[in-house]
This record gives structure tokens, C-alpha cells and sequence, in this order.
């Protein structure tokens, strides 16, 4: 059903593109969705986070050092270690502004990092013993004491602006989406900030499964049994233009103007944690051999997840880039990705320092590099002719972003285009 409804929808864009011209937001200064997505990838999200508090510094240099993100994006989308950096961003402090400014997110990973992924936990002989035939790589303990210790009580209404963080039941087999709209609608979708960022990124093998509860309208118990919202949606992009569309269809929320999945009156930036180089890592004469424990574990790595994360992602990306080219507005989505990650640099949890600090400056590296775009015939990124480097392109972004806020100003400062009803 939700392949159907997606596969419908783009067909309508495809349609709105033939009757209607492309917009030049620039020129017009029409009001339009502003979306922020970040992928799922453990340690990796050291990558993003290095972007994203660059895109902060320009907005702060465009309209002061108080402002931040949420100020900016009406959606910010998250999985897994994205869907952490989402409620960071988001989740409202005692002042009702963000809990975090985006430069403090790599802190946040050095300060914590080597906590959560415990070298002892990776490389001891019993602990990968335990891992292959009984139990998680990692315990969470020290995830859950600090997630929860930041958080506290709340909950996903409370959000900033609105959120999207995707999980993954397995009780119910079926991906579980936590958004700021359901949560002020239906009571039972209004859980804990704490409970969602464990539970998406609660990847298998790596961390236990999430278990929490909550109480619909009429006091009854809902549970969830929670992991990494990264096995349905590990680029959660299309899952947030897709929930911004259901709730205009649904009368949950309105956008002036804009219809749904209209690509057109949309500005998207979508940050990847990194893939790895396409260096044939894995073979079709050595994954004949393995069983299921083969699938799950590879010289300290998981072939499984590595397949259902990049391919999530990518197939994300080929999605999008084929929208928003279809309506000729294809500098308004903007994918940043690292395809050529190597040894550490492309594990989850490797979280040392020096891979930390490779990280770091693999984030600062993009920066510099090329704008690039999917190719939609071999799925591989390649850089584009005639659109700058990826810091030009996030300047441009902040210049938008920056005019969109401006427009919203005279009616209410943080006011966005959007209305719960």
C-alpha cells in the first residue's frame, strides 16, 4: 500500500510538471517547504554534523548568532544516528530554543562516541563470541542513560518544528513513523524524544531492541517493539516529503500554495553519513558460501545491513533526483554524500579518535568538493558541471533559507507556513 501511494503521488508530479512552469524561488519570493534530512550511520554521523554546523554559520552570519536550524526548516528528518542529531535540533530547552546548536554536535560525537561503541565491546575475543551467537555487539547502557539524561520527559509534540524519525516494529513487522503532527493528533503516537532516538537507532547486532509504552486517549497501553528505522528507511528524504503530502491529503496540515509531493515549491537538503568506496568489497563467489551468520557478520562488519542501508539510501536518492529533474527544479534538492569511505572511516563504530578526527575531516572535505548528483543509469555519484562546490551550494542554501524565515517574519518571528489543525 504505501509503495502504491508513493508510486500515485509521483505520477501526479509528473503531471503538474507538464502544466505548470518551473518557479524561480530567488526571484519570486514565494513561500515554500523547507526540508532537512539526515541518514542513518552510527559514528558517521560526525559527517553531517560537520555540514550541518557550517550551514548554521552562514545563517547566523546572515541574520545573527541566536538563530538555528529549526528557526529555518518547516520538516527535519531523521534515522538512526540521524534521527539523534533530528531531536538535538529539534527538542526545545528550558527557553523553548533548541537543545543544541549545531557546532556542538561534533562534541557531542567525541565526547560520547568511544562510550557508546566501547573498544573493549568490538575487538575483546568473548564479546564477539557473544555477538555471533547471543546478543548484541553493544549494550546500550551507557545510549539510554544519556539519551535519556538530555532529553528527560519530552515528548515528540514538543518538537521545535515539525519531525519525522522512522523506526521499525518487529512485533507488527512494519516500520513505525514518529512525527510532531501525529503527536499532537493521536496521544499514543506521542512518545518520548528518549524512547524514539533509541529505538531508531537501535540497529540489530549492533544494540538491543527498544521496548517502550504508551497510553492512547482512553488510558489503554500501546507497546512497541523498536530497531533501527534504518531497515525501511535509512535516507529518510522521501519519507519526509511523503508525510508532509499525507498530512495536506489527510487535513492534518496545510502549506500555502503547495499541493502534495509538489517538488516544485519545496527547497531540500538531504545529508548523507557516507558509503563505502566501490572497491567490491564483497563478492558473489564469497557470499555464496555464507549462511545466515555470514550475512550477519563479515570480519567485523554486517553484509546485511550494509546491503538494506546503502540500498535504502541510494534508491532514495534515484527517486528524488528523477522528481525534482522532472520538474526542472533539480538545484532545489540538494543530496551531499561521500561515496568513497574506506578501512575505519566507513564503520558504524569504529569510534576512536583518529577515526573521529578522519571524520571530521572527511565532513570538512566535502565542503570543497564538486557539487555531485546521482547518475540515474549506474547509480554512482559524479560531479556537476557549472554548479559550484558543495559550500558554495550550502551559502546559496542559507541565502533561501534566510529569505523564506524573512517572509514568515511579519506575521509571527518563527512562524512557518505551516498550521495544525
Amino acid at each position: 500500500m504505501g509503495r502504491t501511494f508513493v508510486a500515485v503521488l509521483t505520477l501526479l508530479v509528473i503531471l503538474q510538471s507538464v502544466l505548470q512552469p518551473p518557479i524561480a524561488y530567488a526571484a519570486t519570493k514565494e513561500k515554500i517547504v523547507t526540508v532537512l534530512s539526515i541518514d542513518g550511520g552510527g559514528i558517521r554521523g560526525l559527517i553531517p554534523g560537520t555540514l550541518l554546523a557550517f550551514l548554521e554559520t552562514k545563517l547566523q552570519e546572515l541574520d545573527g548568532p541566536n538563530v538555528r536550524l529549526a528557526d529555518y526548516f518547516d520538516v527535519v528528518a531523521g534515522t538512526s544516528t540521524g534521527g539523534l542529531i533530528t531531536t538535538m535540533l529539534t527538542a526545545p530547552d528550558k527557553d523553548n530554543r533548541p537543545l543544541y546548536a549545531a557546532k556542538n554536535i561534533t562534541n557531542f560525537y567525541m565526547d560520547h562516541g568511544p562510550k557508546i561503541f566501547p573498544e573493549s565491546s568490538r575487538n575483546g575475543f568473548l564479546k564477539r563470541i557473544t555477538n555471533l551467537f547471543g546478543g548484541p555487539k553493544y549494550d546500550g547502557k551507557y545510549l539510554r542513560t544519556l539519551v535519556k539524561s538530555i532529553l528527560g520527559n519530552l515528548t515528540m509534540k514538543q518538537t521545535l518544528t515539525q519531525t519525522v524519525i522512522p523506526a521499525f516494529d518487529l512485533k507488527r513487522l512494519q516500520p513505525i513513523v514518529f512525527t510532531t503532527t501525529d503527536a499532537k493528533v493521536h496521544v499514543s503516537m506521542d512518545a518520548l524524544l528518549s524512547d524514539i532516538g533509541l529505538s531508531t537507532s537501535a540497529a540489530p547486532t549492533y544494540f538491543p531492541v527498544h521496548y517502550f509504552e504508551t497510553k492512547d486517549a482512553q488510558g489503554k497501553t500501546r507497546s512497541f517493539d523498536l530497531i533501527d528505522g534504518g531497515v525501511a528507511a535509512n535516507n529518510p528524504t522521501l519519507m519526509a516529503i511523503t508525510q508532509v503530502s499525507k498530512d495536506i491529503m489527510l487535513g492534518k496540515l496545510q502549506y500555502e500554495g503547495v499541493k502534495p509531493m509538489d517538488c516544485k515549491k519545496m527547497l531540500v537538503l538531504s545529508l548523507g553519513t557516507g558509503i563505502g568506496k566501490e572497491e567490491k568489497k564483497y563478492s558473489a563467489a564469497v557470499a555464496s558460501t555464507w549462511g545466515i551468520l555470514g550475512w550477519l557478520y563479515n570480519s567485523g562488519a554486517s553484509p546485511l545491513l550494509d546491503v538494506y542501508g546503502d540500498a535504502s539510501s541510494d534508491i532514495v536518492d534515484v527517486h528524488l533526483s528523477v522528481m525534482f529533474q522532472s520538474l526542472l527544479n533539480k538545484k532545489n534538492y540538494l543530496r551531499i554524500q561521500d561515496d568513497s569511505l574506506t578501512g575505519e572511516a566507513a564503520s558504524m563504530d569504529v569510534a576512536t579518535t583518529k577515526n573521529m578526527q578522519t571524520l571530521v575531516q572527511i565532513g570538512d572535505d566535502l565542503l570543497k568538493k564538486p557539487v555531485s548528483r546521482v547518475n540515474l543509469d549506474t547509480g554512482r555519484y559524479e560531479e556537476v558541471t557549472g554548479e559550484g562546490t558543495n559550500e558554495e551550494a550550502l551559502i546559496r542554501f542559507a541565502k533561501l533559507l534566510s529569505e523564506q524565515r524573512k517572509l514568515r517574519q511579519p506575521v509571527d518571528e518563527f512562524a512557518s507556513t505551516r498550521k495544525i489543525l
